[in-house]
């Protein structure tokens, strides 16, 4: 993994750790508009880093929810997005 990609990695899992502090869940928007103006090429592998991130939360909701309604802890399954196209990576 490059420095870049490293450097991104953490400040991704940093911004979303700071977020439920902050108040608000879209705070890595700001944080991508700043470091767009520095660097777009630090910008994109940030938002690389927090789409996977945010991907991989949306995937491990669906499986905790789908596990919890087979066990009956919970009424009924999450449902499978329609869009299935896919807009992200």
């Amino acid at each position: 993994m490059s420095a870049l990609q490293q450097m991104a990695d953490k400040l991704a899992d940093d911004v979303l750790a700071a977020e439920p502090e902050l108040g608000d869940d879209r705070f890595y928007e700001k944080v991508s508009a700043v470091l767009l103006a520095a660097s777009p090429t630090f910008q994109e592998a940030f938002m690389t880093s927090i789409r996977v991130r945010l991907a991989e939360r949306r995937g491990r909701e669906f499986l905790e929810r789908s596990l919890a309604a087979k066990r009956g802890e919970i009424a009924e399954e999450p449902e499978v997005p329609l869009e299935l196209s896919g807009s992200g990576h």
